[in-house]
């Protein structure tokens, strides 16, 4: 339960927030276009927020995970607040230039757009420190406390239409992003209070920051394309644009990746680590090359082990939805006729699991040019896929998205295999 929680993170657990907030207000004090409008609003927002930071996100990781492999824990915290402050005059920036030339609407939801959009891109900073802390339980309260704020106080807003709904959400966001800092301050306590060495090309990892810009443009690649068309699209409030036919299914399926997550986490954050801090400890302490061959076979072996219980978590959760689809879809009020494109999504998306898997095996390797490679196939892949699905027509869609996760997995998968194969020998030549 911890590891589904963690694992998740504030996107999932985001979309599973606002459809709560949006069943409970249509038709009752919200009228359905401005719910439509605060849906449309909310998505955009969490695509910028993924985007605008992804290059941050990998790169600051790998920092702080290097720092604390050096015993400078007292870096850790004045790092986060330089990462922090750098975010919030870059999205800020972004969001007042954006909002106030794009959006003609109201002088509120332009303020409350902007504010959100600063809030969610210091959340995904934060964020990486929460799978590395053992606070499990006071993780979980804090994302309690941070959605269920946001879930009660978008109820109390809703009279004011959808400026109250995005309120609702901005408030909540706060609560969570603030009660994350107060976690890491706590577990991280320091005497400065502003650095960012995090910067210098002399700690950190600059092929990482294109790595994460890559991923997160793949994974709302096909959004975009979908949201651009004006045949799959149309306006919703000034350029924010929607496809109702495609946007639905794929974040509904998107819930489904809960149960993969969560082994992912605990595989990969317990086992596969364990058997690697043996492997490289052996190496940096000159013990045998038997030895060293030993904790590599047990380090293989944890990893198909991993990928293979990912494989078939992930694979009964899509296999029972993929059967259930139209009676869950009938269930929570939506036309059956969404059924084909939200079963090809939960594959996609559950293939995106084990692709997710291979990445964190490759990052932990140092595979640092394998990562480029993948993600780099990721978004072309998905790109080009996209654009054909709709050339093709509406039977088609949704399998663009499905063959780059599917393909990029699977060469994921055979590149890796070879790079575990001749593993100590890589480890040893690449030495200075």
């Amino acid at each position: 339960s911890y590891a589904g929680v963690i694992s998740s993170g504030p996107w999932v657990l985001s979309i599973l927030c606002v459809m709560l907030i949006v069943v409970l207000s249509i038709g009752r004090v919200v009228p359905q276009k401005l719910i439509v409008q605060y849906l449309v609003s909310v998505t955009h927002l969490m695509a910028a927020s993924l985007i605008v930071t992804s290059p941050l996100q990998l790169l600051f990781t790998r920092f702080i995970s290097d720092r604390l492999f050096e015993k400078r824990d007292k870096v850790v915290l004045p790092n986060l607040l330089g990462a922090l402050l750098l975010t919030t005059l870059v999205s800020g920036s972004m969001g007042v230039i954006l909002t106030f030339t794009l959006l003609q609407e109201s002088f509120l939801y332009e303020l409350l757009m902007v504010a959100s959009f600063v809030a969610l891109s210091n959340i995904w900073v934060v964020v990486i420190f929460l799978s590395g802390m053992k606070s499990y339980h006071a993780i979980l309260l804090v994302f309690a406390g941070g959605y269920g704020t946001a879930f009660i106080a978008s109820l109390l807003l809703r009279f004011l239409g959808m400026e109250g709904l995005l309120g609702g959400f901005l408030i909540g966001q706060c609560v969570l992003l603030f009660a994350m800092i107060y976690l890491v301050i706590s577990q991280y306590p320091s005497e400065n209070l502003l650095e960012f060495e995090f910067l210098s090309p002399r700690r950190s990892y600059y092929s990482l920051a294109l790595t994460g810009l890559m991923f997160n443009l793949a994974i709302w690649a096909d959004k975009f394309i979908f949201w651009w068309t004006p045949a799959t699209s149309q306006p919703i409030i000034g350029p924010l644009r929607a496809s109702i036919i495609y946007d639905l299914p794929i974040f509904l399926a998107y819930l489904s990746i809960i149960p993969g997550m969560s082994v992912f986490l605990v595989r990969m954050e317990t086992d596969f680590v364990e058997s690697y801090d043996k492997f490289y400890s052996a190496v940096r302490q000159g013990d045998t090359l038997d030895h060293i061959r030993l904790h590599k076979d047990d380090m293989v072996l944890n990893v198909k082990q991993g990928i293979y219980e990912i494989f078939k978590v992930q694979g009964i959760t899509v296999v029972l939805l993929f059967l259930a689809a139209e009676r869950l879809l009938d269930a929570i009020g939506i036309s059956s006729l969404y059924s084909h494109l939200f079963r090809v999504d939960l594959v996609g998306i559950g293939v995106q699991v084990l692709l997710l898997a291979v990445l964190n095996v490759a990052f932990y390797l140092d595979l640092r040019r394998s990562a480029v490679m993948l993600t780099g196939i990721f978004l072309m892949i998905n790109v080009v896929a996209t654009l054909m699905s709709i050339q093709l027509g509406p039977h088609y869609y949704g399998f663009g998205f499905a063959l780059a996760t599917t393909l990029t997995s699977l060469f994921g998968i055979v590149h890796l295999h070879r790079k575990l194969k001749d593993l100590e020998y890589e480890t040893f030549m690449l030495q200075n």
